[in-house]
């Protein structure tokens, strides 16, 4: 449900992102199954393949050349994968080099194409195939042996990782109703308006040169961030990505510099990312 209303609070795309994404709707053919759709939308993509997706159907294939997958589908907006740990590892390790450098490529015996894939993932999971809970009989080898089907490089790449907690039986009945869409989406908008005034032809903090994001951040949210890779707790391309979010939490306080509290917050982020399993004794 969550994911679904993402893109309801992403800014609408320019008129050269949905001429981009045009041009790939129509290379794979999505003209002919919605005849009546606008030839250029402007609201950032929602895909939701299902985890019997194969690799080809993922990241673009078929007979001769290769056309567009579901990821080039996604791009500019949402790629939203769920039931994460009931995907083959095989076909989410395929995502690693999509993801880093937002393009795929796919070769076959015609010809080898490169497809625009700079996308959104997100998302979501039980923790244990049982469902987790109160209920929960699974032990801790069931555990990771579930988990397992996510990979490190690939969790490594998950900027956000919040654990959702269910809910009680008084919020469900809570007559309150939540945030509205319209009122995210401006927060969203005012972030996104000062990270392309400070980038310009980047226009993301995602896209921004790594050094240019580190000179925006204080010493001691410098030094918190190389603390948590001193002790295991971030990876080299986890700092980056960490200092990354971190910025956009300042944009979103409207603070020019990341202090040690947006880095604090970021890692809060990624809490529920996998942790290595105690060895075996």
């Amino acid at each position: 449900m969550l994911a679904r209303r993402l893109p309801s609070v992403l800014p609408p795309l320019s008129r050269d992102e949905a001429l981009e994404l045009a041009a790939i709707r129509s290379v794979a053919g999505r003209w002919l199954e919605a005849p009546a759709a606008p030839l250029v939308d402007d609201r950032p993509p929602f895909r939701s393949p299902h985890a019997s997706v194969s690799a080809a159907a993922l990241l673009g294939g078929g007979s001769g050349v290769a056309g567009p997958g579901e990821l080039s589908l996604a791009h500019r907006g949402v790629l939203f994968l769920d039931e994460l740990y009931e995907w083959p590892r095989a076909v989410l390790d395929a995502l690693r080099q999509p993801l880093e450098e937002g393009v795929v490529r796919v070769a076959r015996s015609r010809a080898t194409v490169t497809y625009p894939a700079r996308v959104q993932l997100v998302a979501a999971a039980n923790p244990c195939r049982c469902g987790g809970g109160p209920a929960c009989a699974c032990d801790e080898e069931a555990v990771w042996a579930y988990r397992s089907r996510l990979s490190g490089p690939l969790a490594d790449r998950l900027d956000l990782a919040p654990a959702v907690a269910p809910l009680t039986a008084a919020e469900l009945l809570d007559p309150r109703g939540g945030e509205p869409s319209a009122t995210v989406a401006r927060r969203v908008g005012g972030a996104r308006a000062a990270a392309a005034a400070r980038w310009r032809d980047a226009g993301r903090n995602a896209d921004a040169p790594v050094a240019a994001v580190r000179a925006t951040a204080t010493p001691e949210a410098l030094r918190a961030l190389a603390l948590a890779v001193d002790l295991g707790g971030l990876t080299g391309r986890g700092y980056d990505r960490t200092l990354r979010v971190a910025r956009t939490c300042a944009d979103l306080d409207g603070d020019d510099l990341v202090r040690r509290d947006h880095v604090l917050e970021a890692r809060a982020h990624r809490v529920a990312l996998p942790e290595t399993p105690s060895p075996r004794r």
